[in-house]
């Protein structure tokens, strides 16, 4: 029987996403097992069984392990792991949060990640994402599920000190979202000519 090789959504963007100029980047990030967690009271318990505090702030992540735990309500909780397969690190975490009342669900074919870096990165997002991405308001460890373009994302702020965010999309949303990207990319990476 032949096996099935995983292909990005966005592979057919890659050659486009490294012609861009310095002043904004985007790259696809590799693959990696998403579990989508629902879990009714987080303490000690929960944080041993999965071997990370989940965030209880609304509106944020933390790093776990490989991966990143990101608050989406105040009981559903998106984790990843970028060295599991999708199918070991359901089970691991199903495992951890059965006994403690919770569920566990492969969500890891539902987003692609594509990393937006560059001086001039908030300037696209806020072209078409109404959230405000200042970094004294959004900052490293902030996280939003939101509205960019007309997709749904999940975005994330990577870094305090550079301009460094992770967006979330669903597959399906991928390409569209690429396109926006780039399109909305063209303003602050082009030189304008003027007419003498």
């Amino acid at each position: 029987m032949a096996e099935l090789l995983r292909t990005s959504p966005l592979q057919a963007w890659t050659d486009t996403f490294a012609r861009l100029p310095d002043p904004v980047g985007i790259t696809a990030e590799p693959f990696v097992a998403t579990v989508d967690v629902r879990l009714g009271t987080v303490g000690p318990e929960a944080s041993a069984a999965l071997g990370v505090d989940l965030p209880t702030a609304p509106n944020t992540w933390v790093p776990a392990g490989t991966g990143r735990a990101v608050w989406l309500g105040p009981d559903e909780w998106l984790l990843t792991s970028s060295t599991e397969t999708p199918e070991e690190f359901e089970a691991r975490v199903r495992a951890a949060v059965l006994p403690l009342g919770g569920s566990a669900t492969d969500v890891s074919a539902q987003r692609i990640g594509l990393r937006l870096t560059g001086a001039r990165v908030r300037d696209v997002l806020a072209t078409g994402c109404s959230i405000d991405l200042h970094p004294r308001v959004f900052g490293r460890g902030s996280s939003a599920q939101t509205t960019l373009g007309q997709a749904g994302v999940v975005l994330l702020a990577l870094s305090d000190a550079a301009d460094d965010f992770l967006v979330l999309v669903r597959s399906s949303f991928a390409g569209y979202l690429a396109d926006w990207l780039l399109d909305a990319a063209l303003e602050f990476t082009t030189t304008p000519t003027h007419d003498r």
